[in-house]
């Protein structure tokens, strides 16, 4: 794989990174992600400390791994399911 040095801002700190070539769209839509959501953040809320907004941000982003995890398992549950009734199916016909 091709590595790639890239520097991203977060929270106006810059973060060098040495990432895989392939995977830079990703982690720049990654980092404008959070700052879309820390700007969205400090609109709402009276906290103003860096930190707070942070911390609400990874909180978000967090519940939303747990729930898209929770659906994965649920979808390969599913899709067992379906395996074996098509191959009832098949073993039938």
């Amino acid at each position: 794989m091709q590595q790639l040095k890239i520097k991203v801002t977060v929270a106006n700190r810059a973060y060098p990174l040495t990432i895989n070539r392939k995977d830079e769209e990703d982690v720049r839509k990654a980092v404008k992600n959070i700052e879309d959501r820390l700007k969205l953040y400090e609109s709402k809320f009276e906290a103003r400390d860096t930190q707070d907004l942070l911390s609400m941000c990874l909180i978000e982003m967090a519940v939303k791994v747990f729930a898209d995890d929770k659906k994965v398992k649920v979808d390969s549950s599913l899709e067992e399911k379906l395996l074996k009734i098509e191959s009832i199916i098949d073993n039938n016909f």
